[in-house]
């Protein structure tokens, strides 16, 4: 339906023809309809090139994460631990950005097995694989429920999504 004539589409849509024509306007000054008059009639011909690229815009990968976050948080995680990775599989260094951390910590956490107890020692050498800091990931992970630990430092252990 490239042109449209407002007195037509009162009779489409049930609405009426000062509605349409404000609704027109708008469209019309963002770009997205042009409008042609011709005798008592306004023609609006759709600008489906602007909209294309507008589409293309909006909806790339560079801009739809900060458009829509909640769509694919997985792909922030996947991202950030691309990025903080060394090709060894080495941490590069530990994220100061809450958020970052967040990811990297969820990434570390699956070289625990859930059910399974481990002592200090032994999240110590799995933690070293990954970055020499072990202090400091240990007790992050503990700070963000990752992984819990008995009263003194005894044993540690995978908290499941599911259980908590």
């Amino acid at each position: 339906m490239p042109l449209l004539i407002a007195f037509r589409a009162t009779n489409i849509l049930g609405i009426g023809a000062p509605t349409i024509s404000h609704h027109l306007t708008k469209l019309a000054e963002a770009g997205l309809v042009s409008a042609t008059a011709q005798s008592y009639y306004n023609y609006y011909h759709l600008e489906t090139q602007i909209i294309e690229q507008m589409a293309r815009r909006l909806l790339s990968k560079d801009t739809l994460p900060a458009v829509a976050p909640e769509i694919d948080a997985s792909a922030f995680e996947r991202k950030v631990v691309n990025d903080y990775l060394l090709p060894d599989g080495r941490l590069k260094t530990i994220p100061s950005q809450r958020k970052k951390l967040l990811a990297i910590l969820g990434y570390l956490v699956q070289a625990f097995r859930p059910g399974v107890r481990y002592s200090e020692k032994e999240v110590n050498e799995t933690l070293a694989r990954y970055h020499e800091d072990t202090a400091s990931l240990r007790r992050e992970l503990v700070g963000s429920k990752l992984i819990a630990r008995e009263g003194g430092g005894g044993d540690y252990w995978r908290i499941d999504a599911e259980s908590s």
